[in-house]
This record gives structure tokens, C-alpha cells and sequence, in this order.
């Protein structure tokens, strides 16, 4: 990952100086580089990329496109981009805005020769399309949380709580090759499922719906799925919202393309669970881009204001939960195309009963 080049692309087609790159996960994007310390530095045509002696040596063998300097206490990130500064006819600079505190701005602000303009777009407008790695490594995280799903099958039953469930898949991604979990997974169950966001607790799994929401790190990318299985025979109303919630999402795909308003994917969908009378229960969005974050822009709800792009990955994910009963979810992450969109996703959606 080394996306360097193509901030300094952006940098003039936006008719922007240069642009201060400082949250991990950007910098991780810019420069493939992880590291818990740095600055990088990006003008139209060059890059210096800052950090301490902990980390200068693998810097310099991993940022490629960028020149590596050391800062130190005597010799700050704010004292080095200054030097530069005097060098370099640069009038403004571009910050992100959306991932650092309004101190540290404050204080970047404070502390540089030069006007700061807060601006995150440029940055999510290029994460939002992955590149042929990009996707291959959001495809092998995936790949890996399916196989780990798969595994966990045999234990659900109602003699595990839902926390050692949602441990046993944490175990199974590690072993597996994941570098960790893309987020807190879910596991609720029984009435519980009706919590889109629940947490799991240390009781044993109930009779009924158990939504399993769950996804993987691998270098740096996420994935993101969820299965609702049925413990124990559903009744005929929950079979009923288990197939409108699969019909919502199909219909949701069969929309998203590039090009197509974000709005009208979730509007597709939506329409779906109103017309079986439960759109009341539908509280959230049809679903979210992902990829170096498990949540990023475009967002796929009934009030965006985004289009599709060639290269988005977005979530699909709608579902249907009525209090103090149950809630079903089905979530698929789809890779947009000119026209339509590949599936990441291979687990069956057929409803699993235990």
C-alpha cells in the first residue's frame, strides 16, 4: 500500500499547496507504514514523511516516495514542516479534520508559518476507491471471518453464553491468520436480537433469533458480516420478517451500481420492509462503506447526499427489529462496479436452525 502518488494527483486537482497527513489510519493509507507516531508531509510534487527514532529505521525501508527525517525533542514535526515551509512556496496547507482533535488543530495552527484549511474530503474521497490490492486484501479478510464463522457453527447451542460465543469466533480469527477483530463483535440472542447494536453478556444463548455480527483486520482492512441463525423452530411471523429482511437486501444489491444515488440503494430496500408493514422497525441505514475503518463514506441511508462509485465497498444491511420480540439482520459487502457489483460475501443466507 504506498498511495502517495496519488494525494499529490489529488492535491493538484483540488488546487491545494500540500496537505498534512497525521491520523494512523491515513498515514497508514498514505504510506503502508502502521506506526503509533509520525507526520507526513505531501506537496504536489514532493514528500517528507517525520517520525522519531523509534520507528526511523523501518520507515526508511517501508514509506517509499517520501524522504524520511527524524524528529526529536530539540527538533519537533512543527520545526521541520517550518523549515520546509521556508524553502517552499506554500501559501496554504489542507488538515484533516475529521481525525484529529480540535486542540491538536488548534495547536498545528499555533504553531505553523502558514494558513491552515480544515478539510477531510480529499483523504476519504481517495480511501473510498480500492485499488485491485486494496480489494484483495478486504477479499482474504473476508475469506477469513467466513472460515471462522463456519467453524463456530457446531458450538451454538444453549449450553454457551453469548460472550464465550463471541470469544470462540475472536479465538478462531486469530488462528486463522487475522491480525485482530474489525470491531466488538455482536452476539445477541433471543430477545436481545432486537438490539441492532447489542452486547453480548455472560448468559447462555436464548431460544430463538441469534444475530451474529462479526468481521476481521487483516493488513490494515476490514471486513464486515452478519447472519441471524434461529435457535429452535421459528414461528411462522418470524420466518416471515427473516424472508423480508433477505428480500430487502437483495433488492438493495440488485440496485447498487455506480452512479446510482446512495439514497434510492437504501430507498430500494426500504420500500421492501414498508410494504410488509414493518417499516417502523427499520431504524437504520442500508448500509456503509469500509475498508482501512470499518465505517466510512459514502453511507447508503434514506438522507445521503453521496453517489456510487466504481471501487466503493459498501456494506448491505438492512433489518427489521421489533422490541422486546426479536430482530433479524442479514449484511453482505459488496465491491461497486460500472455495472452493478461483485459480492464478497459466500455464506449461505438460507436461515440456519439449531
Amino acid at each position: 500500500m504506498n498511495n502517495i502518488s496519488k494525494i499529490k494527483e489529488a492535491l493538484i486537482e483540488y488546487e491545494h499547496d500540500a496537505i498534512l497527513v497525521i491520523s494512523p489510519i491515513n498515514r497508514l493509507y498514505a504510506t503502508g507504514f502502521q506506526t503509533s507516531a509520525g507526520v507526513l508531509f505531501v506537496t504536489k510534487s514532493d514528500a517528507w514523511f517525520f517520525t522519531d527514532s523509534r520507528y526511523l529505521e523501518a520507515a526508511s525501508s517501508v514509506v517509499k516516495e517520501a524522504s524520511v527525517m527524524e524528529v526529536t525533542p530539540e527538533i519537533t514535526y512543527y520545526d521541520r514542516i517550518n523549515e520546509l515551509l521556508a524553502d517552499l512556496d506554500i501559501k496554504t496547507i489542507v488538515m484533516e479534520n475529521n481525525s484529529i482533535s480540535y486542540s491538536e488543530y488548534l495547536e498545528w495552527r499555533r504553531q505553523l508559518k502558514v494558513k491552515l484549511i480544515r478539510g477531510e474530503k480529499l483523504l476519504s474521497d481517495l480511501r473510498s476507491i480500492k485499488s485491485e490490492e486494496d480489494l484483495e486484501n478486504m477479499k482474504k479478510a473476508q475469506q477469513i471471518a467466513e472460515k471462522s464463522f463456519m467453524e463456530i457453527l457446531p458450538l451454538i447451542s444453549t449450553k454457551i453464553t453469548e460472550k464465550e460465543l463471541a470469544n470462540e469466533l475472536l479465538f478462531h480469527f486469530l488462528k486463522n491468520g487475522a491480525d485482530d477483530k474489525s470491531f466488538d463483535t455482536i452476539v445477541v440472542s433471543g430477545k436481545k436480537s432486537s438490539m441492532p447494536h447489542g452486547v453480548p453478556e455472560d448468559i447462555l444463548i436464548g431460544q430463538g433469533f441469534l444475530t451474529i455480527d462479526f468481521g476481521v483486520r487483516l493488513n490494515g482492512w476490514c471486513s464486515d458480516t452478519t447472519r441471524t441463525l434461529c435457535i429452535g423452530e421459528p414461528d411462522e411471523e418470524m420466518r416471515i420478517v427473516y424472508n423480508t429482511v433477505l428480500k430487502a437486501q437483495e433488492t438493495g444489491i440488485n440496485a447498487a451500481k455506480a452512479g446510482m444515488k446512495a439514497r434510492l440503494v437504501d430507498a430500494a430496500a426500504r420500500d421492501v420492509i414498508e410494504e410488509a408493514s414493518y417499516g417502523e422497525y427499520f431504524s437504520h441505514s442500508f448500509g456503509h462503506a469500509l475498508g482501512l475503518e470499518i465505517h466510512e463514506n459514502p453511507r447508503a441511508s434514506k438522507i445521503s447526499k453521496d453517489t456510487l462509485q466504481a471501487g466503493v465497498v459498501l456494506s448491505a444491511e438492512p433489518g427489521i427489529y421489533i422490541p422486546g420480540r426479536f430482530g433479524v439482520r442479514i449484511e453482505d459487502v459488496l465491491y461497486i462496479t460500472d455495472d452493478g457489483n461483485e459480492n464478497l460475501t459466500s455464506l449461505s443466507k438460507e436461515l440456519i436452525i439449531i
